[in-house]
């Protein structure tokens, strides 16, 4: 079932708990000023995640999807309203910008250390925020990989792995650190048709096992209702909430359901309101930002 956004103030997305990771974001406003113009990226935006929920978000490239992300993460600041997590505040007008291990940002492109080995890249965190010695982290860092089912690799360096694998393994880098929020941009942009399929398999017994609250931005439309619990479709700019489309697909997911009638509602649901927003957006001329 989908719901209008604009029904009600703060579309609430309900998941089984886990330890932590509840999302408040309320009246969010973000505006950039380059050279003098003014541009509002995001208006109004309000949202309620649960802890342990997936919780896909598409629209128009360019609309403000990253910009929402980056302000969760703590990269950015807020022009207006207030993010909290786990009842903490995050973000508000006046807080400056504060990045956290309990938020841990998976990019689109590629951050492993080129020099350190898979066992040494996902060890780094704890062991450079002083939260375990050394040796503790590498004994965690082999649990972990191991049943991620990448101990296989623990040895190898990224420029001898595929690119799915690095992906994974940078996923694994994030849990690592046992965050509250898993925050992922668009991290299988870049993959051929096959390898994302591969990794949208381990991304779900990843999440599986972890049960961490994960944002997952996307611009695949069939990526978002295949992953997710719940669709988060914006507008274009400036970016607000749409559509919140509820994904009650069974899990654990299996390929099949791609072919499943009610997959297929979804995406056409999903693929009518985007593609609504990505005309809005050529007509205005938009050139994409954050």
């Amino acid at each position: 079932m989908a719901v209008a956004a604009t029904q009600f103030a703060s579309p609430h997305l309900s998941t089984q708990t886990s330890a932590g990771g509840c999302l408040s974001i309320r009246g969010v406003c973000k505006t950039y000023d380059p050279h003098g113009a003014c541009v509002e990226a995001l208006k109004d935006c309000s949202l309620e995640i649960d802890a342990g929920a997936f919780v896909a978000i598409v629209g128009p490239s360019g609309c403000g999807k990253s910009t929402l992300l980056n302000m969760i993460a703590g990269f950015d600041t807020v022009s207006s309203g207030q993010i909290y997590m786990d009842g903490r505040l995050l973000a508000a007008p006046d807080l400056p910008p504060r990045a956290g291990p309990d938020r841990v940002v998976v990019f689109q492109n590629g951050a492993l250390f080129p020099w350190k080995t898979v066992l040494e890249n996902v060890s780094y965190g704890p062991v450079r925020q002083r939260t375990l010695t050394r040796k503790q982290a590498e004994k965690k860092a082999v649990e972990l990989l191991r049943a991620c089912k990448l101990d296989a690799v623990a040895g190898a360096y990224p420029a001898q792995l595929s690119s799915g694998m690095q992906r994974r393994v940078e996923i694994a880098r994030a849990l690592m650190n046992e965050p509250r929020v898993l925050l992922l941009d668009e991290p299988f942009r870049a993959l051929d048709s096959v390898s994302k399929t591969t990794m949208h398999r381990h991304l779900l017994d990843m999440y599986r096992m972890s049960r961490k609250t994960i944002l997952f931005i996307t611009h695949d439309l069939e990526e978002a209702i295949y992953l997710a619990d719940s669709v988060i479709v914006m507008t274009t700019r400036p970016a607000m909430i749409k559509l919140v489309i509820s994904v009650k697909l069974q899990r654990p997911r299996h390929l099949r359901i791609l072919f499943s009638r009610e997959y297929l509602e979804l995406k056409r649901e999903a693929a009518e309101s985007v593609h609504e927003e990505a005309r809005k957006a050529f007509e205005r001329g938009e050139r994409e930002q954050a």
